[in-house]
């Protein structure tokens, strides 16, 4: 029995050793407690900036799409929009607004245009694209 007491002993100790202290535990449930926060709040940021990014790609879409039927009229008519024209369109499920702006530069049959993109219809002081394009109308369209 003797021998037993001892093992039994040992094992007591063994088994002491491997546990953790309370402060042990509580510093580490405090270090949990401000590192999920943390992770948290960066996870959270890194959500905001991707659907920043994604809105900023659909709206050079709508204003590369907007410079392109430009000239596709252009093509077909023989002349370019002048002036503030505005209009939305549907992408992604969303409402995007746009106005394009076309002028003409001192080079006679060039025009240059500005392209705003926004996802609210008053949102074009803070739009999320601009894209400015020069356009022309060739000769051959201009005697048609």
């Amino acid at each position: 029995m003797g021998s037993h007491a001892l093992r039994s002993n040992r094992l007591s100790h063994l088994s002491h050793c491997r546990a953790f202290t309370l402060v042990e535990v509580m510093v580490a449930l405090a270090v949990v407690a401000v590192a999920v926060p943390a992770l948290l709040l960066t996870l959270s940021q890194q959500l905001d900036g991707t659907r920043y990014l994604q809105d900023r790609t659909q709206a050079q879409w709508i204003a590369a799409n907007r410079l392109a039927e430009l000239r596709l009229v252009a093509a077909a008519k023989g002349t370019l929009q002048t002036g503030l024209i505005t209009g939305s369109e549907e992408m992604a499920g969303r409402m995007w607004f746009w106005r394009s702006e076309g002028e003409a530069t001192q080079v006679p049959g060039f025009f240059r245009y500005e392209v705003t993109v926004s996802d609210s219809e008053d949102g074009f002081t803070t739009p999320l694209h601009v894209l400015d394009g020069y356009l022309t109308v060739t000769r051959a369209n201009r005697g048609r």
